[in-house]
């Protein structure tokens, strides 16, 4: 009932745009061409779906039917509308958390990260529809299942959800290196936000400049930086700490 579901063939990958399926990630050969691979990339376009184009040799290892060029997964899971999700946490809670991810691509990260959420309270995720990591059986694994009971919503660009977030009173707060400001002189008591960026590239130069703070972690040793799921980690507890501090 979880599980991914594998679709092939460009007809019921088309099909299954059509008809609203939560579709993760479409795989495409390159150099496809035909009318129905152009009403394909048409759809794709449309719905900014996440597309990876693929030597033939991939789409054989991800199936062994005929595929036809492509090869679709549908998530095991649906996903909100940012509006939609903010809309109602806001109604119902007076100091909501949330976390953004821009472009984390990895899905065991993913799955770890979406496990503490969990664990945090968090009261919802937002990742981007391109560029993100899928929601995978790996995903599903490496949550233990909170990515049943967290609610996800898919973004075109993760700037604009800040602008979103700030306009409905929530103060975003950014996790990276580039700053002095430590994570313990940030407030997260109220409503709040927290942005992790990629394991390899951080977070886009855009977003670190719309976001209201700007926090690090002290690292003490000669490494110079954290696994992004053990930084979210420490993000979110450090939230959990100050939310649990008694009213002054």
């Amino acid at each position: 009932m979880h599980k991914t579901t594998q679709i092939y063939g460009i007809r019921a990958v088309i099909e299954a745009i059509n008809a609203n399926e939560p579709i993760d990630k479409v795989f495409v050969q390159k150099g496809l061409k035909g009318d129905l691979s152009r009403e394909l990339e048409g759809l794709i376009r449309k719905n900014g779906i996440n597309t990876s184009y693929v030597p033939i040799e991939k789409l054989n290892r991800l199936t062994q039917n005929n595929h036809q060029g492509v090869v679709a997964n549908i998530s095991p899971i649906t996903f909100y509308e940012l509006e939609e999700l903010v809309e109602k946490v806001i109604a119902k809670k007076e100091a909501p958390l949330f976390l953004l991810l821009d472009q984390l691509s990895d899905v065991r990260n993913f799955g770890a990260i979406i496990r503490t959420a969990e664990c945090t309270g968090v009261d919802g995720i937002i990742i981007q529809k391109k560029g993100a990591a899928p929601v995978t059986a790996d995903t599903i694994k490496t949550s233990a299942g909170a990515a049943f009971k967290v609610p996800i919503a898919k973004v075109d660009h993760i700037k604009d959800a800040v602008y979103y977030l700030q306009a409905s009173g929530i103060s975003v707060v950014a996790a990276t290196e580039k700053t002095d400001t430590s994570i313990y002189d940030i407030s997260f008591s109220g409503p709040s936000a927290i942005v992790m960026g990629s394991e390899d590239r951080g977070i886009s130069p855009s977003t670190l400049k719309a976001a209201d703070h700007l926090a690090k972690l002290p690292l003490l040793g000669e490494i110079e930086s954290l696994n992004v799921s053990v930084a979210c980690a420490v993000f979110l507890y450090e939230a959990v700490r100050q939310r649990a501090l008694p009213k002054s």
